[in-house]
């Protein structure tokens, strides 16, 4: 997949590898981490409109923790909106994968089951979570653990549920406005019934539609914040009602203010991680 070329200057902890071109599979992005420093990294981690799949590929420990503080180590898969996430290891190794709900659908086949919570990669793969993980830890390059990763999650979709080409085009229309949608306008688009829509969209993407089109709107929030926008000008930008509706929703999903997410330092490797975040335009 060509070489994959450390980004020295996206934080201060980390060195992070990207694919040097596109995969294969629409809605996926990948990036491999790895720190810089022998201390215990702790970070609580902002959500963000995806699902992700972490795996610790290095020699040193790697926690995930859920809201209610239990650990989870080895493979994760993140569902949308978790409350409360940390992780924390020391001299870390890992590669994550970010999904679109859409894909992440056929790949993983329990969306209802994901949303906000995290399970092991080993629940929902079974033994080929297992072997992954095991030729992913035995790679001797990123360009490697990426291939491998494309290949397994490329077997995984073709044998996945397909979903519902309404619930795409409605994620797909959240995405693209922001989330600034109105669920009942797009059940009236598709044909269907506000209820069916809620039922069919919560069923295959983890989240009902309005809490959904909230994330995306929170995610685009969280990184202008960041990116040292102030809050009044970001309320204003994504069409929140004043800045103390922005407020209780930075609250809502991350669990601070938006002063503590404009300086949260999961939010800061992005621009070199995720530059081109595939798992946000997913074709189908």
């Amino acid at each position: 997949m060509g070489s994959a070329g450390p980004a020295h200057d996206a934080a201060t902890v980390w060195d992070i590898a990207t694919p040097a071109r596109p995969g294969r599979l629409p809605g996926v992005s990948m990036a491999g981490f790895r720190a810089r420093t022998t201390e215990l990294v702790d970070l609580s981690v902002v959500p963000f409109s995806a699902v992700t799949v972490a795996v610790n590929v290095g020699e040193g420990p790697l926690v995930v923790e859920d809201g209610s503080g239990r650990p989870h180590n080895g493979g994760v898969v993140v569902g949308l909106a978790p409350s409360g996430l940390r992780g924390h290891g020391r001299d870390i190794e890992c590669l994550q994968v970010r999904l679109s709900p859409i894909v992440a659908h056929a790949l993983l086949g329990a969306s209802s089951e994901l949303g906000g919570t995290v399970v092991s990669l080993d629940d929902l793969w079974g033994r080929d979570a297992e072997r992954t993980q095991e030729r992913l830890r035995a790679a001797r390059s990123w360009d490697d653990r990426f291939a491998i990763a494309e290949a397994a999650l490329a077997r995984r979709h073709e044998a996945g549920p397909a979903i519902d080409p309404e619930v795409a085009f409605v994620w797909r229309c959240m995405v693209g406005n922001r989330g600034g949608v109105r669920v009942e306008r797009l059940a009236a688009e598709v044909g269907w019934s506000r209820k069916r829509l809620w039922s069919r969209f919560r069923s295959q993407i983890g989240l009902n539609p309005k809490r959904a089109a909230r994330l995306v709107r929170f995610d685009h929030a969280a990184h202008r914040l960041a990116a040292g926008h102030s809050p009044p000008v970001v309320a204003a930008e994504l069409g929140y009602a004043d800045q103390s509706h922005l407020h209780r929703d930075v609250r809502a999903f991350a669990g601070v203010t938006p002063t503590a997410v404009s300086a949260a330092p999961w939010l800061a490797v992005d621009d070199v991680a995720w530059a081109a975040p595939d798992y946000l335009t997913a074709a189908h």
